[in-house]
């Protein structure tokens, strides 16, 4: 996973707002990497940032794909809250909650896109070519990734439908469970899935994709890797030091 991060200018006084709690572990790693990856040397260097980590949102895989309870207006209250609060933007460490993005804009807060951000350190791996996406069913399905990708250059493949459903789906759902450990074998079963099928790079577009990748020896899969957790921490640094 490589990263890269401007170090002119200064940290504002932006607020950043964090609509996390999907899922919780993701949300807290996202917090700590939007801590490691700013250049400080005090309290005072970092981002000021308020985190609505609310893990109650309905699942946004079954409330696309299953007929499961719509995650929206729950998502809309997390965005009310934090615009009260005084945020100035909105971070979502949360691939598949994108799938509503242009519903969350009406809240009247500029929201960083996940995918933006992945496609800024995509181009530092895998400036063309084919790339790799893993993510949620309801990830895939959207094409949150496929779409934005394509029209930027890329050519992009994903995992296959017995690969989603033997491999990624059940990886997520046991770093859901807190089960890290056991989804990097599967998660990273995919990655080569897809670096044999011709993928120059593979960005992990589900944020507890990363955190399963990196239980394990994920240098030795032999491809670049995109985490959306870092990417998205750098844009939102990006975006607090004006």
């Amino acid at each position: 996973m490589r990263i890269k991060l401007a170090q002119d200018g200064g940290m504002s006084d932006r607020v950043l707002g964090v609509l996390g709690g999907m899922g919780p572990l993701a949300s807290a790693q996202f917090m700590v990497r939007l801590t490691l990856l700013t250049p400080a040397g005090r309290d005072q260097d970092h981002v000021p940032a308020v985190l609505w980590s609310d893990p109650r949102v309905p699942d946004r895989t079954q409330g696309r794909l299953s007929g499961g309870e719509d995650p929206l207006p729950w998502l809309l209250r997390g965005l009310r809250g934090l615009k009260a609060a005084g945020c100035g933007a909105v971070a979502i460490p949360c691939n598949t909650a994108h799938g509503w993005y242009d519903e969350m804009t009406g809240v009247g807060l500029p929201i960083l896109h996940i995918v933006d951000a992945a496609a800024e350190q995509l181009r530092q791996v895998a400036p063309s070519g084919t790339v790799g996406v893993m993510g949620t069913a309801a990830a895939l399905f959207m094409r949150l990734y496929q779409d934005r990708l394509e029209h930027l250059g890329w050519r992009v493949i994903v995992p296959t439908d017995g690969a989603m459903g033997a491999l990624v789906t059940p990886a997520i759902a046991r770093v859901k469970a807190n089960r890290v450990a056991e989804a990097y074998e599967p998660l990273a079963e995919a990655v080569r899935g897809l670096a044999a099928r011709g993928a120059q790079a593979v960005i992990l577009g589900c944020t507890e994709i990363p955190l399963g990748i990196q239980a394990g020896p994920w240098r030795e899969l032999g491809v670049p890797l995109v985490d959306t957790i870092d990417a998205l921490a750098l844009a939102s640094i990006a975006w607090a030091r004006g």
